[in-house]
């Protein structure tokens, strides 16, 4: 079977098609394809989505916070921006939310923003907090160093 080349102007349509399947999807009433498409939002690289992604923080469902939050583990790995423009969000995920799994993610999405000082004060905080759990406090123990690493290099 030859193969078919595919034009710039099909991908653009194709990709289009998805980002409105992924908004459909994230609008469900099932957790579980909200949670698919908060996930597939990172895999896709749709930076366009951002706001979704936001959304997909506020989510009723730890596992639809959880896999937005892997969306934005992927999207900052190249880029601290995503990580800074909902840094207030996840400060208040990792000191609240009630899901400690949850908690942890935000906590790694933390390490790809900028060193900022009050994100290194809260993560210090937390790693010296006997009343968290054990994996919380040592997550937060490790991204606060990298963060205060990477504040002494800049300085």
């Amino acid at each position: 079977m030859p193969r078919r080349h595919v034009t710039c102007r099909e991908l653009s349509e194709l990709r289009q098609q998805w980002a409105d399947e992924l908004e459909g999807a994230a609008r469900s009433t099932d957790y579980r394809e909200r949670a698919v498409a908060y996930r597939a939002i990172g895999q896709f690289r749709f930076r366009q989505k951002l706001e979704l992604l936001r959304r997909g923080l506020d989510d009723e469902s730890p596992a639809a916070r959880g896999s937005a939050l892997l969306s934005v583990q992927l999207l900052s790995k190249d880029s601290p921006g995503v990580v800074n423009a909902i840094r207030p969000v996840l400060h208040t995920i990792v000191s609240t939310d009630a899901n400690q799994a949850v908690r942890r993610l935000a906590v790694v999405c933390l390490r790809n923003g900028s060193a900022q000082r009050e994100t290194i004060v809260l993560l210090t905080g937390l790693a010296e907090d006997d009343e968290q759990e054990q994996e919380l406090r040592n997550a937060a123990r490790t991204v606060a160093a990298d963060l205060k690493k990477r504040a002494g290099a800049k300085a």
